[in-house]
């Protein structure tokens, strides 16, 4: 039943293209080194004709003694070499997957985009937003607090230059590992024509001897080389200059003030949108002016928006969770065929919404939707699932909740008495004429409960052992302990009807079950299941926020025009669908009018609108083997 698992490896793919910096390399490094620590066979993806390139741009990165040892034997860098492998996940940390590599990496295995902007964004099976992105498509997780963090923090309490002459402001400008646009330089200059009373440091990329020709006309300015663990020396200083990136959350968390100067539109309003203050590459003179004269307004103005940024983000606590332990604990499923209608499914399909461990999609051929889970739900059946969990639902356990099941049950047993055209009163005289009905997930045996006494032989199978000891002992009746089908002993079939009630959701591979319930019932059998509705008020009011609610064990979420064709499939025949669950104030705009507790005109009005429309979030299925 479980399809989650860590047997394969997991390989990164990091963006290496020039003009991109450093941070894609930099971020991917480190998770390569955390996962292999935690555990996890993992690989780096470089390709030949970029592996000489980018180990001279990046040297420092390479010799660094955190990734040197053994690096080589983690590198892949041929088709020949990926094809031998299988993957658990792929990460892609490459700014912008264009669509030919996207569908390249997809057809290899589940594909994950960290900070992904590229046309594909709506198509990964998994988006980790690290770095707060425009609002276009909605990520997985977004969670800046998961970025490796510096090491050491300034105390709370800022140091504020009362007195400029005797207590310079010290700046650290760093634009990257390329810094293609020579930024830091053109901001070193700057301040340092404007005023003399800063303590300047400036991170270079590369400084050659023309760099340091030209530096020596800034006095004051302090050159270093590229440093790979930057992070840990930002909190030194009283302010950092630089783009908008990983850097600037990194100093955020460090508690330094942080000025950005964008060297493109698309840095400028991602730095907007996150609350930094900014200027665009061409307004570097009024960076410095505001900066001459350190005027305290301007620097509070800064420390001020750090602290919201830092709130906002929740990079104003020390970290508990970074990106490593969180892919660490990665075993994602992602189905390749549908789980109702078994067709394959194209990878890449595009997204219907995202939470932070689930992704929706929709089979374009059945129309199901159906879940895909970066790990398993932190869901066991057991006795919990029907007293907390349940209680949590419904605002009472599922014993507390058993008469009023069990009168449900009874409804439901009409109809299916009717479909199998059984006498109306059974007895105990003539067991014989008794027909058999299976009840999976049969939880406390309500259903069980109300066909005995309506003339039916229930058997019932359930995984909580709790719950089996209570029908077999209080009950009296028979049930196993199991997962369906396993559990189902061959010598108690075929079954004159089987019921699911609240169940087919649960299977990560319902079409499996119908063929498997198709083999144990009779000719002319009933099948009767219910199940949540994408189609109901609440879908249709908003589809994600209802996914969104969807427990995280609902493998598949269906809606009652699609059950013909489906079960059809299977070798059923639909008879009658009945739409339940009505809900009147979860009406759009309406509903807000009804009142707590009260069924007066407006809430009767919607009720009578949405059995009409068969708008119920619920319904009932009831079909016959053919």
């Amino acid at each position: 039943m479980n399809e989650y698992n860590t047997d394969g490896a997991v390989l990164i793919v990091p963006a290496c293209d020039r003009n991109l910096g450093g941070g894609h390399l930099r971020r991917s490094l480190y998770l390569l080194r955390a996962l292999e620590e935690g555990g996890r066979e993992t690989y780096l993806w470089i390709s030949e004709h970029q592996k000489e390139e980018v180990f001279l741009r990046f040297r420092k990165f390479f010799e660094s003694s955190d990734f040197s040892k053994g690096f080589h034997a983690r590198l892949i860098s041929s088709v020949k070499e990926l094809g031998g492998k299988s993957w658990d996940y792929i990460i892609l940390d490459r700014f912008k997957t264009p669509e030919k590599e996207f569908v390249f990496w997809s057809n290899l295995g589940t594909v994950i985009g960290i900070d992904e902007g590229g046309p594909c964004r709506s198509r990964f099976d998994f988006l980790i937003d690290l770095l707060p992105a425009l609002p276009n498509h909605e990520p997985n997780l977004n969670r800046p607090s998961l970025l490796p963090l510096p090491s050491r923090r300034r105390p709370l309490i800022m140091r504020m230059a009362k007195n400029t002459n005797d207590q310079p402001l010290r700046v650290l400008i760093s634009f990257g590992a390329e810094d293609s646009k020579g930024l830091g330089l053109s901001v070193a200059q700057m301040l340092v024509s404007k005023s003399s009373l800063h303590e300047i440091t400036l991170v270079s990329p590369n400084p050659g001897q023309d760099f340091r020709e030209v530096t020596k006309k800034l006095p004051g300015v302090r050159l270093v080389g590229l440093v790979p663990n930057l992070r840990d020396h930002l909190s030194k200083f009283d302010l950092f200059i630089t783009h908008f990136g990983i850097g600037a959350f990194e100093a955020v968390y460090a508690r330094v003030p942080v000025l950005l100067i964008s060297p493109t539109d698309y840095h400028e309003k991602l730095a907007r949108n996150a609350g930094f203050l900014t200027f665009a590459d061409s307004k570097i003179h009024v960076v410095a002016t505001q900066m001459r004269k350190l005027d305290p307004g301007f620097l509070r103005d800064l420390e001020k928006r750090r602290e919201r940024i830092a709130e906002k983000f929740g990079l104003q606590n020390d970290q508990e969770e970074d990106l490593g332990s969180l892919f660490g604990g990665y075993t994602p499923y992602v189905p390749k065929n549908c789980p109702v209608c078994e067709v394959k499914l194209v990878a890449g399909q595009t997204v219907i919404t995202r939470c932070p461990e689930e992704t929706y999609r929709q089979c374009p051929n059945c129309g199901i939707i159906y879940l895909c889970r970066l790990k398993a739900p932190p869901i066991t059946y057991d006795e919990d699932y029907f007293f907390e969990f349940y209680k949590k639902q419904y605002g009472k356990t599922y014993l507390e909740d058993f008469p009023k099941l069990k009168e449900i049950a009874r409804k439901r047993l009409v109809y299916i008495r009717s479909l199998l055209a059984m006498p109306p009163n059974l007895n105990e005289t003539n067991l014989d004429l008794k027909p058999s009905v299976l009840d999976i997930g049969c939880a406390y045996g309500p259903f069980m409960a109300a066909a005995s006494e309506a003339g039916f032989s229930p058997y019932g199978i359930d995984p909580v052992e709790d719950a089996v000891d209570y029908v077999k002992e209080e009950l009296k009746l028979n049930a196993w302990q199991g997962f369906f089908p396993t559990g189902v002993k061959a010598e108690n079939g075929p079954f004159d009807a089987v019921t699911l009630w609240y169940v087919i959701e649960h299977f990560q591979q319902a079409g499996k079950i119908f063929r498997e319930i198709h083999r144990i019932l009779r000719d002319g059998g009933v099948l009767a299941f219910s199940t949540p509705s994408f189609s109901g008020v609440s879908g249709r009011k908003r589809l994600s926020a209802f996914l969104k609610n969807s427990p995280g064990d609902h493998y598949t979420v269906w809606r009652p025009t699609l059950c013909k064709k489906i079960l059809q499939q299977y070798g059923f025949k639909l008879s009658k669908i009945v739409v339940t669950g009505h809900h009147p104030e979860r009406f759009r705009f309406f509903g807000r009018f009804i009142k707590p507790n009260s069924k007066g005109f407006v809430y009767r009005l919607l009720f009578f609108l949405s059995r009409v429309l068969r708008l119920g979030d619920t319904f009932e299925v009831y079909c016959t083997k053919e």
